[in-house]
């Protein structure tokens, strides 16, 4: 029998820790990798893993993540109608009419889309964690252990037990129980040294779905949430499993890639993902062409690298550079470009993410900085070389990652020069 499979993607998180990254755009619409979008890793995982009927649940400042969807993942002129990939705004059919209140709620405003659709699976995954796996696995455990729901989880340090929902699970992988941000949660079984982080992806078996998304609605003083309501609720009523992403392997990696995932809930954790990308071997392989990290497609004219003298030479190293870039004498080291970039001569970018059409000016010189898009560099400014100035004039985190917030069009900054 050929199992049919309904995908959720959750779209509609506020990303407030990302601010000011997230002003003006949701969380899975954040650029990354110069050339693509958070979301278009899940979109990407379920795709490459043969899942085409999928709804992205959106809510909050969605317009950005709209016209992405637009560009790169409209698959309405399919010649099979169960292919698809649809936005969808709250429907409003809680009592309160209100906006996605929680994760199972959210899900639960949808719920006339998988009676209608009648899949034996329903998927539910995030949209704003970085990572790349092949969901086919999951499933097929899913299906081995003849489960009620599976949870993909990740091992992590026992230190960071307190950052996520901790899964305890027995030997066999059975979920016995759950633990939100709880310092003291139990380790896992075979590892006394690391817990079963929760990653916010699940499969469930439609009908026990639709029989807990109706008794949720029904309680007074719930959360509507997957992991703070419907799993804990299911303990000694289900078989719920989890699914160790460890294990989970992609297809044309080699053996010894390991699983790769990041919640770049922060500023410094997207930083951080983003400079995964810089290495020789990189931790996160986009390269691999049996798995392509699918998005929109852009006409842009390759990348150009112009003179060749001491003191202007366009250069890059160790670093990505996206389409359209023109580093016309600017020297590019450990950075992350978008498309669209200009680096005039003299101008030095280390360590920074700069997104799409930033102009950096003559002899500018920026470090450890996110730049959004069309920023304009005045000439002979620097960035992240005095962070008591930056502050003045942009947001700059614990850390010391200085992040400057775009602009609708390209413009100047000249306004923020104190």
């Amino acid at each position: 029998m050929q199992l049919r499979v309904l995908a959720f993607v959750l779209a509609g998180g506020k990303g407030t820790r990302l601010f000011p990254l997230t002003k003006e755009r949701a969380k899975p619409a954040v650029p990354f990798g110069g050339r693509y979008r958070i979301v278009d890793f899940v979109l990407s995982n379920l795709v490459n893993s043969g899942v085409y009927s999928i709804y992205v649940l959106i809510q909050f400042k969605s317009q950005s993540l709209l016209q992405h969807l637009a560009d790169g993942w409209d698959m309405s002129g399919g010649m099979l109608r169960q292919h698809f990939i649809i936005p969808v705004p709250a429907q409003m059919r809680s009592q309160g009419e209100d906006w996605y209140r929680g994760t199972a709620d959210a899900i639960y405003q949808n719920v006339n889309l998988i009676e209608q659709a009648d899949p034996h699976l329903v998927l539910i995954f995030g949209a704003d964690h970085i990572y790349r796996m092949n969901i086919s696995e999951m499933v097929a455990y899913h299906v081995e252990k003849r489960a009620s729901a599976t949870v993909a989880a990740i091992p992590v340090p026992r230190e960071q037990a307190s950052e996520f929902g901790v899964i305890e699970a027995d030997h066999n992988g059975r979920i016995i129980g759950f633990h939100e941000k709880d310092p003291d949660a139990p380790p896992m079984p075979s590892d006394p040294e690391r817990v079963y982080a929760s990653m916010g992806n699940y499969v469930f078996s439609t009908r026990l779905l639709l029989n807990e998304l109706y008794e949720d609605a029904r309680k007074p003083g719930s959360s509507h949430d997957f992991g703070k309501d419907i799993l804990p609720g299911l303990m000694n009523r289900a078989d719920v499993f989890a699914y160790d992403f460890q294990t989970n392997r992609i297809p044309g990696d080699p053996p010894t890639q390991l699983a790769y995932w990041r919640d770049v809930g922060t500023i410094e954790a997207y930083y951080d993902a983003n400079m995964d990308l810089r290495h020789v071997t990189p931790a996160l392989n986009l390269y691999n062409r049996q798995w392509p990290l699918r998005t929109a497609g852009y006409q842009d004219a390759p990348a150009k690298f112009i003179f060749d003298e001491q003191g202007r030479r366009g250069q890059a190293i160790d670093s990505i550079v996206s389409g359209g870039t023109i580093l016309s004498g600017g020297t590019v080291r450990g950075s992350i470009l978008g498309r669209g970039v200009k680096l005039h001569s003299g101008s030095m970018v280390e360590d920074s993410v700069i997104f799409d059409n930033c102009d950096i000016g003559r002899r500018a010189k920026i470090r450890r900085a996110i730049l959004d898009k069309n920023v304009r560099v005045l000439e002979d400014d620097m960035i992240g070389y005095d962070l008591e100035r930056d502050r003045q004039r942009y947001f700059v985190t614990d850390s010391g990652i200085v992040v400057v917030a775009g602009h609708r069009s390209q413009v100047d900054i000249a306004t923020l020069q104190m």
